[in-house]
């Protein structure tokens, strides 16, 4: 059974000390042909603001600036924590109120030149789960990603860029209550829950609180 990993960022062009779960990565489930009744959505990790430092770095601790910064990977690993929480004895634990263990993880293809925090933010994630990443989309294709939902086992966790994560939720349907309309610059710490209901779905926010600073208020 995987117990997690855990990513450490070095400085100087080090590369980082990693854990890797020592189940291998496998397909998701094969679909029952049932929607899932549940789908998170997070935004991708900490990205450098294109000022200097903070710099993104690769898993492999070289400099990329589509890639995530070390608080990025901080957070990264912390993900393993609060979606596949284990006891002492490496069995698995009960997860946060509102949260489920995702059976199923997308995540935005960079593409040629596109970002890869989006799959970084929940490859130690998926390691963990013994999941592979499912990444057949890049940004811009919501449509087909929803799409994609109706034949995915859930739960679903959906990890994407904050300025295209109201492209999937208008995708969804009409959640109630209406989810913000934007997703705030600063804000790395929020997850989105749908759960599905006779209507559609009901939708709430959870903060994460995983790293110094992470808020407890939600996206207004």
């Amino acid at each position: 059974m995987a117990l997690g990993t855990t990513l450490s960022a070095c400085g100087g062009g080090k590369k980082h000390d990693r854990v890797v779960a020592s189940t291998a990565p496998m397909s998701p489930p094969a679909s029952t042909g049932t929607p899932p009744t549940t789908i998170m959505i997070i935004r991708h990790a900490e990205k450098p603001d294109g000022s200097g430092k903070p710099y993104g770095i690769t898993e492999d601790g070289d400099r990329d600036d589509e890639s995530l910064t070390v608080r990025g990977w901080t957070r990264a690993g912390a993900l393993v924590g609060l979606f596949n929480p284990r006891n002492t004895d490496g069995s698995p634990a009960s997860l946060r109120p509102g949260l489920s263990r995702p059976a199923t993880i997308f995540a935005s293809n960079p593409d040629k030149h596109g970002s890869k925090r989006p799959e970084e933010t929940v490859t130690p994630l998926a390691a963990a789960l013994g999941l592979k990443v499912d990444n057949r989309f890049p940004k811009g294709q919501e449509t087909d990603l929803v799409a994609a939902l109706n034949n995915a086992p859930g739960p679903v966790l959906i990890s994407w860029q904050h300025e295209n994560i109201d492209a999937i939720i208008g995708h969804l349907g009409q959640p109630t209550p209406a989810p913000p309309t934007s997703w705030p610059g600063e804000r790395y710490d929020v997850i989105y829950v749908f759960t599905r209901n006779t209507n559609g779905w009901n939708f709430t926010q959870l903060p994460q609180l995983l790293l110094s600073g992470d808020s407890i208020n939600p996206i207004a």
